[in-house]
This record gives C-alpha cells, structure tokens and sequence, in this order.
C-alpha cells in the first residue's frame, strides 16, 4: 500500500467501459488503458494514482489485502466470497440478478417441491444461503462454466446464475423460477486504506456519490 498514490482495483469483461467512464467523468486520467492490453498496470504517478486491471473475481481480494485501496466490482461477487471490505457506493450500472432456473418442463414446479435435488452453480455461497432461508436441502454442485448445460446432460435439476436479459436461458430451454436479487456494480474500499488515507478517499467517494445522486454515471 504506498502511502502517497491511490490505487484502483478494474474488472475486466462488461463493467471496464462504464468504470472507466466513471473515472474520467471525475477528471481522473484514463487515457491508454484498454482491456485487452498485455499491461495491467497503469501508474500516473504526477496525479498519485494506479490502475491494476484483474478478473472481476479477483477485485475483492486485491481491495481486502491492501493492493488497491479502491475497487469496482458486482455484487454479486461481494455477496459471493464475503471479502473483508466496505462497500461504499451502488453505482448502478452492470445490472443483472441472481436466479433459480430449471428446464421449461419444470416451469410449473413449486418452490417446496426442489428440496433434496441438485443444483449447478458458480456461487455456492448464494445458493447455499437462499435455500438454507427456504428451509430446503439441496446438493449443489459446483461449476466454473457452461452452467446452462448441467440440467441438458443431468448433472442438476436446476441451476442458480447471474443473468441480465434471459436470453441465455431461454436458448437453453430453461426458465427463470425465482429470483433471488439483484445486482450491480459497487465501490468497495480497503479498510486501513479508508482510515489511512481518508483525505484522499473521502473527497473521491463523495464525489462518486453525486454523480451517482444526479443521474450522470453513464452506463
């Protein structure tokens, strides 16, 4: 953590264009830093700020150890690993929401009646919790990827994902049965680095804050 620079933590993938729209809105340097360069870290070291770019998943970890003070990340990946950090801003942008699907043979299926069946997720931790509150048991199985293939080839009975428009279920002829909530994008800080550097994070958060407040964090 250098005492004199501000680092933030970018995720790759759908949330780099409005994070970085969010940054020069407030005057921060961006210039340069595209997605798919091999660079992953951009100092600017007159104005005392760094950009590390990093999986989505990994932002947490990067804010939580102190690598960046600052980060934007979903949440529900906040939500998901539970990281040691403060979660300072919605920024609103990056929606999509958490849900329980099954085959659209199922579609008419209650609630109550998925206890003691499998579940394919990339977030345990959320599916867990959900129906844990349901009062149901479930065997979830974990996946990376694909997770619309695990009720076709019977490894689940249903799955719990992210999704934004549904289109992705829909083309594997699934449906959405429950939602759980609803994500976006958020700004977390580093616990030390709030207390440490205050006079530097407050102003950036305040700021983000009212841009956010009146409607001009651009999509």
């Amino acid at each position: 953590m250098l005492a004199d620079t501000v680092t933030f933590a970018l995720p790759k993938g759908r949330l780099i264009e409005p994070s970085l729209n969010l940054l020069a809105d407030l005057g921060l340097p961006t210039f340069d830093i595209k997605e798919d360069s091999r660079s992953l870290l951009f100092e600017f070291s007159e104005q005392g700020l760094r950009y590390i770019i990093c999986r989505p998943t990994d932002v947490p970890a990067y804010v939580e150890h102190g690598a960046a003070d600052l980060g934007i990340v979903g949440k529900d990946i906040i939500v998901e690993q539970g990281k040691d950090v403060f979660e300072m801003v919605d920024l609103g942008f990056g929606y999509c929401r958490f849900v329980v699907a099954v085959p659209a043979q199922m579609k008419d299926i209650s609630l109550e009646e998925l206890s003691y069946r499998r579940v394919a997720t990339k977030f345990p931790n959320v599916a867990a919790e959900f129906f844990r509150q349901q009062g149901l048991q479930v065997d979830i199985v974990k996946l990376h990827g694909n997770i619309e293939l695990a009720p076709l080839m019977g490894i689940s009975d249903m799955i719990v994902d992210i999704v934004s428009t549904g289109r992705t279920l829909a083309e594997n002829n699934l449906v959405e049965l429950v939602q759980i909530m609803e994500s976006t994008a958020r700004l977390i800080v580093n616990r030390i680095s709030y207390r440490v550097k205050y006079h530097k994070l407050q102003p950036l958060i305040d700021r983000i804050r009212y841009l956010v407040k009146n409607g001009e964090v651009r999509q």
